[in-house]
């Protein structure tokens, strides 16, 4: 018997009992589509991760601090490890370190980071916001080359500032994109959120309210916070600036690192009264000094080059982090998602597994005399496995067929619900789920070799049925 004759034999016997082939052909597709659906969500995550850190340059970006911090040290030390490491000498991040930084061979650029809060009114509508310094040149880099409308300011000492899509949001402001109007919600409109064009916000100014502190004012408030009657010694300045550009918002996996609503030139940052520290970290640091920055923000050149610009920086005894340093830990963790997640679907398809050897040990009962036959006339014990062994891929091939399809269309539902009844108002689409080629050539093979190890004990049994009992079977 050749092996088209086996296949056409076993497409007959299937045939014969089409709903026990149905049902058991039903337990491979719920179990391909639920193990397909939950692997495609942790692809789908590291995905949307990886791509907002690539989107954003993250893998060329270097951050330096005052100090050697070994972030896999602290991670697993001790309370009294840690301490210590927060005990190390700083080195002070002055102008000159920046100078330094910046002449490294394949430092593309370096600026400070310089943020500070401020009171804003844009067209009407106030609201606290942070603003973060840069320099201009950093519109040649992602994400920032990517303006929604309008342009980047084209100096460091320009009077215009560059506003984040997300950021207008606090201004009770949605924008008009391609002629459609955004649907708000009834929460939306209980606020009064006004829908726009951005041509409407490009060029008008917005009024900064920045609070700076009077060294002179010091004495006088504590003072007065002993009699029970504090007294801030605080300072106000007014400051006006144009919009000039609206930037892309980075969507739910893009990159918090920026977290300045409003990206303003970093020679205008420093002209405006405000307060001497940028975080929490720098006003609780008693060694923090006037004239320094709590971190320098690099970008490279090239990916390359990154190992020979952080060599450079550890001689000089600065403290270095990089996204690309924890790659391989951030692929670890969702190798391990995407096991555990693989792990529950394929408890299933082993399920249906099962179900296949009930079906084909049923099979062998019922066509006992019929195998006793095909021995009798010389079929050989390969050819009766053979004939079990198709039947099984077949099963497998066709579960695994309409599993796929079943697995694409509970993450399409799961998509549709999350961005509808979850999603922010405002916030574009987003994909959870990603079927990469090696996803569906891998659901086909484990498919396949499940349904073939389910078929191997009743192949084997029904192979070494006695020919002369099998013909006197009923």
């Amino acid at each position: 018997m050749n092996f088209p004759d086996m296949i056409i034999l076993a497409f007959s016997n299937l045939w014969r009992t089409k709903l026990r082939t149905l049902l058991t052909t039903l337990g491979v597709v719920i179990g391909i589509g639920a193990l397909t659906s939950m692997v495609s969500f942790g692809t789908g995550m590291q995905k949307n991760v990886t791509d907002a850190f690539k989107n954003n340059d993250l893998f060329t970006s270097i951050t330096v601090t005052p100090k050697q911090v070994n972030i896999d040290e602290i991670a697993s030390g001790s309370v009294a490890e840690m301490a210590e490491t927060f005990k190390q000498e700083s080195v002070p991040l002055t102008d000159s370190m920046l100078m330094a930084i910046q002449n490294i061979p394949g430092v593309e650029m370096a600026y400070p980071n310089m943020e500070f809060p401020a009171r804003v009114t844009l067209l009407g509508d106030s609201t606290s916001i942070r603003f973060q310094a840069m320099p201009a040149a950093i519109k040649k880099f992602k994400p920032f080359n990517d303006m929604l409308a309008g342009s980047f300011f084209e100096n460091d000492t320009s009077s215009s500032v560059v506003i984040r899509e997300d950021a207008l949001w606090q201004f009770n402001i949605r924008l008009e994109k391609e002629g459609e109007k955004p649907i708000l919600s009834k929460e939306d409109s209980v606020k009064g959120v006004k829908i726009i064009s951005a041509d409407s916000i490009l060029g008008k100014t917005i009024r900064i309210v920045s609070l700076s502190v009077s060294a002179s004012k010091i004495p006088n408030a504590l003072f007065s916070m002993l009699r029970n009657k504090p007294e801030m010694p605080f300072d106000e300045t007014v400051t006006l600036l144009k919009v000039s550009g609206i930037l892309k918002k980075s969507g739910p996996f893009g990159n918090r690192g920026f977290s300045g609503g409003i990206i303003i030139p970093i020679g205008t940052a420093q002209k405006i009264p405000k307060l001497g520290f940028s975080s929490v970290y720098d006003l609780l640091d008693t060694k923090h000094k006037a004239g320094t920055y709590s971190s320098i923000h690099v970008r490279i050149s090239d990916l390359k080059k990154m190992d020979e610009v952080k060599n450079a920086l550890k001689e000089m005894k600065v403290g270095v982090f990089s996204i690309a340093d924890q790659l391989s830990e951030i692929k670890r963790a969702f190798l391990i998602l995407d096991s555990l997640l693989g792990a529950i679907g394929a408890i299933a398809l082993i399920v249906a597994g099962l179900g296949i050897i009930n079906t084909m040990v049923m099979s062998i009962l019922e066509r006992t005399r019929e195998i006793g036959i095909m021995k009798a006339i010389g079929g050989s014990e390969n050819e009766i496995k053979m004939i079990f062994f198709v039947e099984a891929a077949v099963i497998g091939f066709i579960g695994a067929i309409f599993g796929l399809i079943l697995g694409w269309i509970v993450t399409k539902i799961a998509t549709f619900v999350m961005n509808t009844q979850f999603l922010p108002s405002g916030e574009d689409p987003v994909n959870l789920f990603y079927f990469p080629i090696w996803l569906i050539l891998g659901a086909f093979a484990f498919s396949l070799i499940i349904s073939l190890a389910a078929a191997l004990y009743p192949a084997t049994r029904a192979a070494r049925i006695d020919p002369v009992k099998a013909l006197r079977h009923d």
